[in-house]
């Protein structure tokens, strides 16, 4: 005897057989044998708006089929109504009722907690929803959760319900929606419920994203969060008692993808934070500066060296005016336009204001702070491109040892140190020193950030060059050839960068006949 239920507690009873939603392989074959579309691409994009359910796939093929409509417009119009089509109903001989049908009457039999829970998960990412942070954000959610998720065992019978009724897969850690029924969900709040839940899961979020995600060590936090935080803010982004969790949260998504060098996707948040502080604190307020200050390190990486001077230019103003000249807000502008200068070969004025931030930097938290590292590595460099390579060598020196003392030998911003002594003692002429250093340096690199990161290819670029100094032309050409590629890939054939790396490779192809 079989029998089907979306009960799932029938381990005393039966042998239980999982039946789980389609593969999407399975989905794509389903569409295309089962519509008039040819296009796996097209068919997998559709699967994809449908989780792989196997009856919304079918009441999708349906609607088609008695419409007339083609694949790509359903695709366009799931995308803009999709409640409405979830709540509809078709003629298929297989399945007579809608899919948002399918689950009235488990949703019905949901207790206020429950109910609560779900109407909650439905406004984050479908997978993998982290049990953790919403017990430690359990002071942003509406009532009656609060008091449900501070007690173990009502929080564990909570999400029992929600299992037993097959709303929610549960995992290790946490659980799982399917995204068709938080559509579903979503559809049957009134407007300020909506605006509740809404807010409510920005705001658990953006309280467990980590705040230093410049740091290495915050990224596998950041990582298991962005979807949420991405999907939440997508959700709330319209409501106005949201704007300040929403806003903080994509300035600190923003800053993690700048650093995992998903450039494309750092700048969209920033835009959009940038875009929510204004309209909330207005044009002049330090959460602005500080979301224009991120978005212009994301264009001067990218190569867009005037639009990153007018963040940098804007930010520092806006901070000068609310702080003191010797804030450390002001100092990070001051840093940031100093390495603009830098860029633009205005050595004298990069020299001027690094000179000025380590200043500030030093008397705020002492001479063996991190943020001062940052500030030495940045002069070191600017005296090295004007031959002061003692004072150079003096600045880097001491920025490898506080960076040492305080992340250890195996982070990446010790890596920066290395990289920068390594490039001083090439120019001193001490290839086996460089050499050395410049290894260490990519091997850090390589582990921190994969193989095909920008910072990866910038250690190629610099290992490359000392190779070719030292007359290892076949090593040299292997480190650069893998620099240009990477990148290529990331930033474009006319990012600076990748100029650079091609005319390195160009001399060295040239050298070799």
């Amino acid at each position: 005897m079989l029998i089907t239920s979306r009960d799932s507690n029938w381990s005393g009873t039966a042998d239980i057989l999982q039946v789980r939603h389609f593969q999407r392989e399975e989905s794509v074959d389903f569409l295309i044998e089962h519509t008039a579309e040819t296009s796996r691409e097209l068919a997998d994009q559709l699967a994809g708006l449908m989780g792989d359910l196997p009856l919304a796939l079918e009441q999708a093929r349906a609607f088609m089929a008695e419409t007339g409509m083609p694949m790509a417009q359903y695709v366009e119009l799931f995308q803009t109504r999709q409640a409405e089509l979830l709540a509809r109903g078709s003629n298929s001989q297989d399945y007579q009722h809608s899919v948002a049908t399918t689950w009235e009457l488990a949703l019905d039999q949901l207790t206020p907690e429950s109910a609560g829970l779900l109407n909650f998960s439905s406004f984050l990412a479908p997978d993998q929803i982290p049990q953790d942070i919403i017990v430690e954000g359990a002071g942003h959610l509406p009532e009656p959760l609060p008091q449900t998720v501070a007690d173990p065992l009502t929080f564990g019978e909570t999400v029992s319900a929600l299992r037993r009724y097959s709303l929610i897969e549960t995992t290790d850690d946490g659980w799982s929606v399917h995204r068709l029924v938080q559509a579903v969900v979503r559809a049957r709040l009134a407007p300020e419920e909506t605006a509740t839940y809404a807010g409510a899961a920005v705001a658990v979020v953006n309280a467990a994203f980590p705040f230093d995600t410049e740091d290495v060590v915050t990224w596998t936090t950041s990582a298991r969060l962005l979807t949420h935080g991405l999907d939440s803010v997508g959700h709330s982004e319209p409501i106005e008692g949201a704007q300040d969790a929403s806003g903080r949260l994509l300035n600190q998504m923003g800053i993690y993808l700048r650093r995992r060098a998903d450039y494309a996707g750092a700048e969209s948040l920033l835009r959009r934070a940038l875009a929510i502080r204004e309209k909330a604190y207005g044009p002049d307020h330090p959460h602005v500066a500080t979301v224009l200050s991120n978005l212009g390190l994301v264009l001067r990486e990218t190569g867009d060296l005037a639009g990153a001077k007018e963040h940098y230019e804007r930010a520092l103003a806006i901070d000068e005016a609310v702080y003191s000249p010797y804030h450390h807000e002001v100092a990070v502008n001051l840093n940031n336009l100093g390495n603009l200068l830098r860029d633009t070969g205005d050595l004298t004025g990069a020299k001027d204001h690094y000179q000025k931030a380590l200043i500030i930097d030093e008397a705020l938290y002492g001479i063996n702070h991190t943020t001062v590292a940052i500030k030495l590595n940045n002069l070191g460099g600017v005296l090295q491109d004007t031959g002061d390579l003692a004072g150079a060598k003096e600045h880097f020196q001491r920025a490898l040892a506080i960076d040492e003392a305080v992340y250890g030998p195996d982070h990446p911003s010790f890596a920066i140190g290395l990289s920068n002594l390594g490039h001083l003692l090439h120019a001193a002429g001490d290839l086996a020193g460089a050499k050395e250093h410049c290894q260490r340096a990519l091997a850090i690199d390589e582990a921190v950030y994969g193989p095909d990161h920008p910072s990866v290819a910038r250690g190629l670029n610099n290992l490359g060059r000392v190779l070719h100094d030292a007359g290892d032309t076949a090593g040299a050409m292997e480190h650069l050839q893998r620099a240009l590629g990477i990148f290529q890939k990331r930033l474009g054939e006319d990012h600076p960068d990748t100029a650079i790396v091609r005319d390195n490779l160009d001399s060295l192809e040239r050298l070799m006949g």
